[in-house]
Protein backbone atom coordinates (compact mmCIF):
# COMPACT_ATOMS: atom_id res chain seq x y z
CA UNK A 1 0.00 0.00 0.00
CA UNK A 2 1.20 3.51 -1.03
CA UNK A 3 2.17 6.20 1.75
CA UNK A 4 0.56 9.57 2.35
CA UNK A 5 3.84 11.26 4.25
CA UNK A 6 3.11 14.45 5.81
CA UNK A 7 6.48 15.87 7.37
CA UNK A 8 7.07 19.25 9.06
CA UNK A 9 9.73 21.82 8.49
CA UNK A 10 11.86 23.71 10.47
CA UNK A 11 15.28 25.27 9.83
CA UNK A 12 17.90 22.83 10.81
CA UNK A 13 19.16 22.28 7.35
CA UNK A 14 20.16 26.33 6.64
CA UNK A 15 21.73 26.62 10.49
CA UNK A 16 23.96 23.34 10.12
CA UNK A 17 25.64 25.34 6.79
CA UNK A 18 26.81 28.15 9.36
CA UNK A 19 30.62 27.43 9.64
CA UNK A 20 32.14 28.19 13.13
CA UNK A 21 35.34 29.47 12.30
CA UNK A 22 34.61 31.31 8.98
CA UNK A 23 31.63 32.87 9.07
CA UNK A 24 30.78 36.15 10.76
CA UNK A 25 29.99 35.43 14.57
CA UNK A 26 26.27 37.64 14.23
CA UNK A 27 25.32 35.58 11.70
CA UNK A 28 24.07 33.01 14.18
CA UNK A 29 22.28 35.63 16.26
CA UNK A 30 20.61 37.10 12.91
CA UNK A 31 19.04 33.55 12.18
CA UNK A 32 17.85 33.63 15.20
CA UNK A 33 16.53 37.01 15.75
CA UNK A 34 14.53 36.21 12.21
CA UNK A 35 13.37 32.97 12.60
CA UNK A 36 9.75 33.85 12.94
CA UNK A 37 9.89 36.68 10.20
CA UNK A 38 8.21 36.76 7.09
CA UNK A 39 10.35 37.91 4.05
CA UNK A 40 9.18 40.84 3.84
CA UNK A 41 10.06 41.95 7.37
CA UNK A 42 13.42 40.61 7.07
CA UNK A 43 13.58 42.86 4.03
CA UNK A 44 11.95 45.71 5.82
CA UNK A 45 14.03 45.50 9.54
CA UNK A 46 17.19 43.15 8.55
CA UNK A 47 18.42 43.96 5.09
CA UNK A 48 21.90 42.08 5.57
CA UNK A 49 19.92 39.01 6.06
CA UNK A 50 18.39 37.92 2.80
CA UNK A 51 22.09 37.52 1.50
CA UNK A 52 22.91 35.04 4.50
CA UNK A 53 19.77 33.25 3.64
CA UNK A 54 21.15 33.02 -0.16
CA UNK A 55 24.57 31.69 1.10
CA UNK A 56 22.98 29.43 3.48
CA UNK A 57 20.51 28.15 0.71
CA UNK A 58 23.51 27.62 -1.68
CA UNK A 59 25.28 25.71 0.51
CA UNK A 60 22.61 23.45 1.95
CA UNK A 61 21.52 22.45 -1.98
CA UNK A 62 25.53 21.60 -2.56
CA UNK A 63 25.62 19.71 0.34
CA UNK A 64 22.83 17.67 -0.65
CA UNK A 65 23.18 17.38 -4.53
CA UNK A 66 27.20 16.12 -3.39
CA UNK A 67 26.66 14.18 -0.23
CA UNK A 68 26.38 10.79 0.35
CA UNK A 69 23.25 9.53 2.26
CA UNK A 70 24.63 9.62 5.81
CA UNK A 71 25.49 13.57 5.08
CA UNK A 72 22.06 14.01 4.04
CA UNK A 73 20.59 12.52 6.50
CA UNK A 74 22.43 14.86 9.10
CA UNK A 75 22.29 18.00 7.03
CA UNK A 76 18.53 17.64 7.19
CA UNK A 77 16.23 16.57 10.21
CA UNK A 78 13.36 16.34 7.73
CA UNK A 79 15.51 13.93 5.09
CA UNK A 80 16.67 12.33 7.94
CA UNK A 81 13.17 10.89 8.88
CA UNK A 82 11.99 10.51 5.06
CA UNK A 83 15.06 8.87 4.47
CA UNK A 84 14.66 6.37 7.48
CA UNK A 85 11.24 5.69 6.34
CA UNK A 86 12.42 3.94 3.25
CA UNK A 87 15.35 2.15 4.98
CA UNK A 88 18.04 4.86 2.68
CA UNK A 89 16.38 3.20 -0.29
CA UNK A 90 13.91 6.80 -1.13
CA UNK A 91 13.08 5.42 -4.68
CA UNK A 92 11.11 2.82 -2.80
CA UNK A 93 9.17 5.52 -2.09
CA UNK A 94 8.48 7.31 -5.65
CA UNK A 95 4.85 6.33 -5.59
CA UNK A 96 4.10 7.80 -2.31
CA UNK A 97 2.41 11.43 -1.83
CA UNK A 98 4.45 13.79 0.13
CA UNK A 99 3.40 16.95 1.96
CA UNK A 100 5.89 19.75 3.66
CA UNK A 101 4.39 21.51 6.48
CA UNK A 102 6.22 24.77 6.65
CA UNK A 103 5.70 27.85 8.39
CA UNK A 104 5.28 31.12 6.39
CA UNK A 105 8.69 32.55 7.74
CA UNK A 106 11.38 33.24 5.59
CA UNK A 107 13.58 30.74 6.83
CA UNK A 108 10.73 27.48 6.53
CA UNK A 109 9.66 28.62 3.06
CA UNK A 110 13.51 28.48 1.58
CA UNK A 111 14.12 25.22 3.73
CA UNK A 112 10.96 23.62 2.17
CA UNK A 113 11.97 24.74 -1.39
CA UNK A 114 14.99 23.21 -1.07
CA UNK A 115 13.92 19.89 0.25
CA UNK A 116 11.26 19.78 -2.30
CA UNK A 117 13.69 20.28 -5.01
CA UNK A 118 15.77 17.34 -3.83
CA UNK A 119 13.41 14.82 -3.46
CA UNK A 120 11.25 15.94 -6.94
CA UNK A 121 14.46 14.16 -8.29
CA UNK A 122 13.32 10.84 -6.16
CA UNK A 123 9.60 11.07 -5.82
CA UNK A 124 7.31 11.71 -7.88
CA UNK A 125 4.48 13.63 -5.99
CA UNK A 126 6.01 16.17 -3.83
CA UNK A 127 4.56 19.50 -2.58
CA UNK A 128 4.61 22.50 0.12
CA UNK A 129 1.52 23.31 2.34
CA UNK A 130 1.72 26.96 4.34
CA UNK A 131 -1.49 26.81 6.86
CA UNK A 132 -2.88 30.55 6.87
CA UNK A 133 -0.12 32.90 8.98
CA UNK A 134 1.52 29.65 10.70
CA UNK A 135 3.66 30.82 12.94
CA UNK A 136 5.51 30.51 16.42
CA UNK A 137 5.75 34.50 16.50
CA UNK A 138 2.95 35.16 19.17
CA UNK A 139 -0.48 32.77 20.34
CA UNK A 140 -3.11 34.49 17.67
CA UNK A 141 -0.70 33.76 14.46
CA UNK A 142 -0.31 30.13 15.96
CA UNK A 143 -3.46 29.46 16.75
CA UNK A 144 -4.54 30.69 13.61
CA UNK A 145 -2.42 28.77 11.59
CA UNK A 146 -2.71 25.39 13.41
CA UNK A 147 -6.81 26.03 12.71
CA UNK A 148 -6.12 26.51 9.38
CA UNK A 149 -3.71 23.10 9.04
CA UNK A 150 -6.20 20.80 10.88
CA UNK A 151 -8.86 21.83 8.34
CA UNK A 152 -6.45 21.02 5.50
CA UNK A 153 -5.91 17.37 7.14
CA UNK A 154 -8.61 17.13 7.74
CA UNK A 155 -9.97 17.13 4.16
CA UNK A 156 -6.65 15.83 3.11
CA UNK A 157 -6.80 12.52 5.36
CA UNK A 158 -10.62 11.93 3.69
CA UNK A 159 -9.38 12.31 0.11
CA UNK A 160 -5.95 9.91 1.39
CA UNK A 161 -8.19 7.06 2.81
CA UNK A 162 -10.86 7.15 -0.05
CA UNK A 163 -7.58 6.61 -2.31
CA UNK A 164 -5.88 3.35 -0.34
CA UNK A 165 -3.02 5.44 1.15
CA UNK A 166 -1.89 4.69 4.73
CA UNK A 167 -0.77 8.61 6.25
CA UNK A 168 2.42 8.93 7.95
CA UNK A 169 3.21 11.69 10.02
CA UNK A 170 7.18 12.43 9.73
CA UNK A 171 7.85 14.72 12.72
CA UNK A 172 11.40 14.60 12.82
CA UNK A 173 11.91 18.37 11.78
CA UNK A 174 9.69 21.45 12.61
CA UNK A 175 9.46 23.70 15.71
CA UNK A 176 8.85 22.17 18.56
CA UNK A 177 5.21 24.24 19.39
CA UNK A 178 3.92 22.45 16.02
CA UNK A 179 5.75 19.42 16.34
CA UNK A 180 3.53 19.25 19.58
CA UNK A 181 0.23 20.03 18.08
CA UNK A 182 1.33 17.61 14.77
CA UNK A 183 1.58 14.68 17.61
CA UNK A 184 -1.59 15.15 19.14
CA UNK A 185 -3.55 15.61 15.64
CA UNK A 186 -1.75 11.98 14.27
CA UNK A 187 -3.45 10.30 17.15
CA UNK A 188 -6.13 11.28 15.13
CA UNK A 189 -4.88 11.87 11.34
CA UNK A 190 -1.89 9.18 11.17
CA UNK A 191 -1.61 5.43 10.60
CA UNK A 192 2.07 5.91 12.24
CA UNK A 193 4.07 8.75 13.38
CA UNK A 194 7.54 8.59 12.88
CA UNK A 195 10.62 9.95 15.13
CA UNK A 196 14.50 9.71 14.74
CA UNK A 197 16.55 9.01 17.79
CA UNK A 198 19.64 11.48 17.49
CA UNK A 199 23.02 10.17 17.23
CA UNK A 200 25.00 8.12 15.16
CA UNK A 201 22.45 5.33 15.63
CA UNK A 202 19.66 7.43 14.14
CA UNK A 203 17.22 4.87 14.93
CA UNK A 204 13.71 5.22 13.32
CA UNK A 205 10.60 5.16 15.88
CA UNK A 206 6.89 4.19 14.81
CA UNK A 207 4.57 5.21 17.25
CA UNK A 208 1.09 3.55 15.99
CA UNK A 209 -2.12 5.09 15.98
CA UNK A 210 -3.70 5.25 19.55
CA UNK A 211 -7.71 3.82 19.42
CA UNK A 212 -9.02 7.04 20.30
CA UNK A 213 -13.08 6.98 20.57
CA UNK A 214 -15.08 9.98 21.22
CA UNK A 215 -17.37 10.34 22.88
CA UNK A 216 -20.99 11.20 20.61
CA UNK A 217 -23.13 11.61 23.14
CA UNK A 218 -21.12 14.58 25.20
CA UNK A 219 -20.71 16.36 22.30
CA UNK A 220 -23.94 15.71 21.01
CA UNK A 221 -25.34 17.97 24.08
CA UNK A 222 -23.54 21.02 22.36
CA UNK A 223 -24.11 20.46 18.92
CA UNK A 224 -25.61 23.48 17.62
CA UNK A 225 -23.07 25.60 19.55
CA UNK A 226 -20.37 23.91 17.99
CA UNK A 227 -21.93 23.94 14.68
CA UNK A 228 -22.45 27.77 15.13
CA UNK A 229 -18.72 28.36 16.36
CA UNK A 230 -17.06 26.62 13.77
CA UNK A 231 -19.47 28.79 11.17
CA UNK A 232 -17.47 31.76 12.65
CA UNK A 233 -19.70 32.55 15.73
CA UNK A 234 -18.58 34.07 18.80
CA UNK A 235 -20.92 33.40 22.29
CA UNK A 236 -21.01 33.99 25.57
CA UNK A 237 -19.32 32.63 28.51
CA UNK A 238 -23.24 31.79 29.54
CA UNK A 239 -24.04 30.08 26.54
CA UNK A 240 -21.26 27.85 26.53
CA UNK A 241 -20.37 26.96 30.22
CA UNK A 242 -21.27 23.79 29.78
CA UNK A 243 -19.42 23.00 26.81
CA UNK A 244 -16.58 20.91 27.78
CA UNK A 245 -12.89 23.74 28.44
CA UNK A 246 -10.68 21.93 26.19
CA UNK A 247 -12.97 22.49 22.86
CA UNK A 248 -13.53 26.51 23.27
CA UNK A 249 -11.39 29.29 23.82
CA UNK A 250 -12.18 32.79 25.39
CA UNK A 251 -11.25 35.83 23.30
CA UNK A 252 -12.16 39.37 24.85
CA UNK A 253 -14.84 37.84 27.03
CA UNK A 254 -16.50 35.62 24.00
CA UNK A 255 -15.79 31.77 23.48
CA UNK A 256 -14.76 30.79 19.78
CA UNK A 257 -13.92 27.07 19.13
CA UNK A 258 -10.75 25.63 20.19
CA UNK A 259 -7.89 23.71 17.81
CA UNK A 260 -9.04 21.23 19.90
CA UNK A 261 -12.26 21.84 19.26
CA UNK A 262 -12.12 22.55 15.56
CA UNK A 263 -10.22 18.78 15.84
CA UNK A 264 -12.99 17.13 17.42
CA UNK A 265 -15.82 18.49 15.56
CA UNK A 266 -14.07 17.69 11.74
CA UNK A 267 -14.37 14.32 13.37
CA UNK A 268 -17.48 13.86 14.66
CA UNK A 269 -19.40 16.70 12.54
CA UNK A 270 -20.65 14.54 9.44
CA UNK A 271 -22.88 12.40 12.09
CA UNK A 272 -25.19 15.30 13.64
CA UNK A 273 -25.14 17.44 10.55
CA UNK A 274 -26.32 14.81 8.38
CA UNK A 275 -28.77 13.34 10.83
CA UNK A 276 -32.60 12.74 9.68
CA UNK A 277 -33.62 15.63 11.97
CA UNK A 278 -32.48 19.91 11.10
CA UNK A 279 -30.27 21.19 13.91
CA UNK A 280 -32.74 23.80 15.96
CA UNK A 281 -30.59 26.89 15.04
CA UNK A 282 -31.02 30.03 16.79
CA UNK A 283 -33.30 32.61 14.79
CA UNK A 284 -34.32 30.07 12.18
CA UNK A 285 -37.67 28.09 11.67
CA UNK A 286 -38.89 25.79 9.42
CA UNK A 287 -41.79 24.99 7.52
CA UNK A 288 -42.79 21.66 6.95
CA UNK A 289 -42.24 21.60 3.26
CA UNK A 290 -38.54 22.38 3.92
CA UNK A 291 -38.30 19.66 6.11
CA UNK A 292 -39.61 17.70 3.45
CA UNK A 293 -37.26 18.77 1.02
CA UNK A 294 -34.67 18.06 3.52
CA UNK A 295 -35.73 14.49 4.00
CA UNK A 296 -35.67 13.91 0.31
CA UNK A 297 -31.47 14.61 0.37
CA UNK A 298 -29.55 11.67 -0.58
CA UNK A 299 -26.20 12.90 -0.26
CA UNK A 300 -24.82 12.63 3.51
CA UNK A 301 -22.09 15.80 2.43
CA UNK A 302 -25.15 17.52 0.98
CA UNK A 303 -26.68 17.38 4.17
CA UNK A 304 -23.67 18.58 5.96
CA UNK A 305 -23.06 21.92 3.53
CA UNK A 306 -26.78 22.85 4.47
CA UNK A 307 -26.40 22.62 7.47
CA UNK A 308 -23.03 24.18 8.05
CA UNK A 309 -24.66 27.21 6.08
CA UNK A 310 -27.63 27.19 7.59
CA UNK A 311 -24.95 27.95 11.54
CA UNK A 312 -23.39 30.57 9.20
CA UNK A 313 -26.95 32.14 8.33
CA UNK A 314 -28.35 31.80 12.14
CA UNK A 315 -25.18 33.56 13.45
CA UNK A 316 -25.45 36.52 10.95
CA UNK A 317 -28.86 36.99 10.73
CA UNK A 318 -28.99 36.85 14.82
CA UNK A 319 -25.99 39.13 15.07
CA UNK A 320 -27.40 41.55 12.51
CA UNK A 321 -30.57 42.36 14.41
CA UNK A 322 -32.81 40.60 11.51
CA UNK A 323 -30.83 42.79 8.82
CA UNK A 324 -30.46 40.57 5.77
CA UNK A 325 -28.15 42.86 4.10
CA UNK A 326 -25.07 40.97 6.12
CA UNK A 327 -26.02 37.63 4.27
CA UNK A 328 -25.75 38.70 0.90
CA UNK A 329 -21.59 39.18 1.63
CA UNK A 330 -21.01 35.61 2.77
CA UNK A 331 -23.98 33.29 1.15
CA UNK A 332 -25.51 35.32 -1.62
CA UNK A 333 -28.79 36.58 -0.17
CA UNK A 334 -31.61 38.11 -2.79
CA UNK A 335 -34.78 38.82 -3.05
CA UNK A 336 -37.14 36.88 -5.13
CA UNK A 337 -37.80 38.03 -8.36
CA UNK A 338 -41.41 37.18 -9.62
CA UNK A 339 -42.68 35.18 -6.36
CA UNK A 340 -45.89 34.06 -7.23
CA UNK A 341 -47.52 35.06 -3.62
CA UNK A 342 -45.65 38.02 -3.74
CA UNK A 343 -45.00 38.00 -0.55
CA UNK A 344 -41.39 38.84 -0.15
CA UNK A 345 -39.92 35.75 -0.75
CA UNK A 346 -35.81 35.60 -0.62
CA UNK A 347 -33.21 33.02 -1.25
CA UNK A 348 -29.65 32.22 -0.51
CA UNK A 349 -27.30 29.62 -2.33
CA UNK A 350 -26.07 26.53 -0.42
CA UNK A 351 -22.45 25.96 -2.35
CA UNK A 352 -22.69 26.46 -6.37
CA UNK A 353 -25.38 23.70 -7.53
CA UNK A 354 -28.51 24.46 -4.50
CA UNK A 355 -30.69 27.49 -3.24
CA UNK A 356 -32.80 27.77 0.26
CA UNK A 357 -36.06 30.25 -0.25
CA UNK A 358 -37.06 31.71 2.80
CA UNK A 359 -38.95 34.97 4.23
CA UNK A 360 -38.71 37.14 7.71
CA UNK A 361 -41.27 36.91 9.72
CA UNK A 362 -41.69 38.57 12.84
CA UNK A 363 -37.95 38.82 13.30
CA UNK A 364 -37.26 34.71 12.44
CA UNK A 365 -35.89 33.37 9.22
CA UNK A 366 -38.65 31.18 7.91
CA UNK A 367 -37.30 28.53 5.91
CA UNK A 368 -39.42 27.23 2.98
CA UNK A 369 -37.76 24.89 0.44
CA UNK A 370 -34.44 23.63 -0.75
CA UNK A 371 -33.32 22.35 -3.58
CA UNK A 372 -31.42 22.96 -7.03
CA UNK A 373 -32.42 26.61 -8.99
CA UNK A 374 -34.86 24.86 -11.06
CA UNK A 375 -36.65 22.98 -8.21
CA UNK A 376 -36.73 25.92 -5.91
CA UNK A 377 -37.78 27.96 -8.35
CA UNK A 378 -40.91 26.32 -9.60
CA UNK A 379 -42.07 26.25 -5.88
CA UNK A 380 -41.88 29.75 -5.70
CA UNK A 381 -42.99 31.13 -9.19
CA UNK A 382 -45.16 29.07 -10.84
Amino acid sequence: MHRFVVSTVGTSLLTNQLRQKADPKNWKELLDKTAHLTEEQINKSYPEVPDILLELKNRAEQKLDSGNTLEIKEASAELNGIYSLYNDKVDNGKLDYHWLITTDTAQGQITAKIIKDFLNKKVNCIEVYTPYQLSAENTTKFTQGIDDLIDWLSKRYKEAKKDGYDIYFNLVGGFKAIQGCMNTIGMFYADKIIYVFEGSSSHLITIPRLPITIDYERIKKHEVSLALLNAGASLSVSQTEKIEEALVAEIDGRITISNWGQLIWNECKDKFLASPELLNFPKIEYEDMFRRDYKKITDTQDKVKLQETLAKVSYQFEESNGDTRILGKTVSYYPYQGAKDNEGIDHFYVGIQFRVSCKVVNGRLKLRHYGTHDYVEGKETK
